[in-house]
């Protein structure tokens, strides 16, 4: 179709859904949202490449002041209305510069990836459970629990909590389900005022595009009740961590058969995955702790992945880079029936354009070089000695910090290949600035435990 053309299309299907405005929305290297506001009239410059953005001015970019802007290309077919207001569309998009995709921009990355797999015959498809809070935040940044009811050690599936917050929950179910985003169930988790949906699967792109929503979402309800939407990984130290559990399998390109399912009797593990599925595992084994600096992006993400720490019980979060049946201590895992593997590493402040894609290449490479994952592991891994004899490679630990993470993420080649020598570079540059800013603080702990020791 020529330009004039898409215009006149695109301008009278934003018109007959009562659309004044829209905004293209992209994110920076964390995953957060940017965008402007732009009347319906000057659709013709955001298809003409016309709606521009000073890349200096955004987290992540690596754009000087001295360079040209970047252009935001949106996706005018994966668009929707705000349901908070109507009349805006919220477009998701990805930028380009010089009439290419940018180079450090993670949705154009995770685009690149599933092209990629398309022309090798697959499609990826993703379901993500997503976990947050729902906190006070005093003036002074302090987070309290908003109800004295939150008082349970183990508050995962408690009806009388989930029903407390049952007007926040379902102003956020029924946008989402005007919108025609499937959530399979809502739940109370294990931690005080922590809350779980689970998105069933969808193709991968705009899987990612629905959680960067979703997390505003749920951030602006939220805000009208008086409340926060906390996504950080560790919000307490004797609380479970937000985690956003990643659900995948493979797709037949061309009929949509899921390539991931075993039929009975197939898989000698009994699992109901396929040899392809266990391949594309081994893949992420061989480098589930190179890529755990975009799973877990944040210096608190790795306070999250521990065994228990100050809680009193098991955390639910990995500790090695394993794999497991139906079984929740490891990294990776087989949920019981087959036909997906879940990537439990990430939490809810990923990236997940970034997260996506380093899962799906590393994936395929496990597949192209059909790889073995091994026989999953069926006992709990917290049991586990952290240093043992005999150990495998694929059962080291995962990283204990982001200065850790980040080493491992710069000395792996598939890090680049999946994303290019720009955008690692520039996630580098700012990860590890962010860990630089972060070890020059002196905490409360520590001047409490060294300040009168000695």
């Amino acid at each position: 179709m020529h330009l004039p053309s898409k215009i006149q299309e695109i301008r009278e299907n934003l018109q007959r859904q009562n659309i004044r405005y829209f905004l293209p929305a992209f994110v920076d290297i964390h995953g957060v949202p940017k965008g402007k506001l732009v009347p319906l009239s000057h659709v013709e410059r955001s298809l003409r490449g016309g709606e521009l953005f000073s890349g200096h001015a955004l987290d992540g970019l690596g754009s000087h002041p001295e360079d040209g802007e970047v252009a935001v290309a949106p996706d005018w077919e994966r668009g929707f209305p705000v349901p908070w207001k109507p009349e805006l569309a919220w477009i998701p998009s990805h930028l380009t510069f010089a009439d290419a995709p940018f180079p450090a921009c993670t949705r154009a990355a995770l685009k690149r990836s599933l092209e990629k797999a398309e022309d090798q015959g697959f499609r990826l498809r993703l379901g993500i459970e997503c976990e947050f809070y729902l906190l006070q935040r005093e003036a002074s940044g302090r987070l309290l629990f908003p109800s004295p009811r939150e008082t349970l050690p183990k508050g995962s599936y408690d009806a009388g909590r989930l029903l407390e917050r049952a007007n926040i929950i379902d102003q956020i179910l029924e946008a989402l389900e005007g919108l025609g985003w499937e959530v399979s169930s809502v739940q109370h988790e294990d931690g005080r005022s922590q809350f779980e949906f689970v998105f069933s699967h969808c193709e991968a792109l705009e899987m990612a595009d629905r959680l960067v929503f979703f997390r505003c979402l749920a951030s602006r309800i939220a805000s009208e009740q008086g409340l926060a939407a906390v996504f950080m990984a560790k919000p307490f130290a004797d609380q479970p961590g937000n985690a956003a559990h990643f659900h995948l399998s493979l797709a037949d390109s061309r009929t949509g058969a899921n390539l991931f399912l075993a039929e009975p009797g197939e898989d000698p593990r009994g699992l109901g995955l396929s040899g392809l599925g266990y391949s594309f595992l081994a893949g992420l084994l061989r480098h589930g702790r190179s890529l755990c600096a975009a799973f877990a992006p944040t210096v608190n993400s790795y306070k999250r992945l521990i065994k228990k720490g100050a809680m009193q019980f098991y955390s639910w979060a990995p500790v090695f880079n394993s794999l497991g049946g139906n079984n929740r201590t490891h990294a990776f895992r087989i949920p019981l029936g087959g036909g997906q593997c879940e990537v439990r590493i990430p939490d809810s402040s990923c990236n997940p354009y970034l997260t996506s894609a380093l899962v799906l290449e590393a994936g395929l490479e496990g597949v192209q070089q059909n790889l073995d994952s091994g026989a999953p592991e069926r006992k709990s891994i917290y049991s586990w000695p952290e240093r043992q004899k005999n150990w495998l490679p694929h059962e080291d630990l995962l990283p204990r910090s982001l200065g850790e993470a980040l080493a491992e993420f710069a000395s792996d080649p598939l890090v680049e290949k999946a994303l290019g020598r720009s955008l690692r570079e520039e996630f580098l540059r700012c990860k590890f600035a962010e860990w630089d800013e972060y070890n020059r603080e002196v905490t409360n702990w520590e001047v409490m435990r060294y300040a009168t020791l000695f």
